[in-house]
């Protein structure tokens, strides 16, 4: 039996769409935390074939908020906080 789509896990969903932005031979990677709802055992998956992926010479962008992963898996990070406008306090 095939379950639809609409019936997946938070992590099933997301492991088909790491899944489905492998599948072709791009020349660049957008990444929007792709370890995102996933287990240890499928963060770890997701890790090692956005390595692979990185040694075969593909570019990547990608945000992460998993510190770990950041550290695995980036050459070089922006901390965007630093673009954040300063909160302006009205006059009284």
């Amino acid at each position: 039996m095939v379950a639809a789509a609409a019936t997946f896990s938070g992590g099933e969903q997301q492991r088909v769409n790491v899944a489905r932005g492998f599948l072709p031979e791009l020349p660049l990677l957008l990444l929007d935390e792709p370890t995102a709802s996933l287990d240890a055992r499928n963060r770890d998956v997701v890790v090692e074939l956005i390595a692979e992926k990185r040694a075969a010479g593909v570019g990547m962008l990608g945000i992460f908020h998993d510190a770990e992963v950041r550290a695995a898996v980036a050459d070089r990070a922006v901390d965007v906080e630093a673009f954040v406008p300063a909160v302006t306090v009205a006059a009284r």
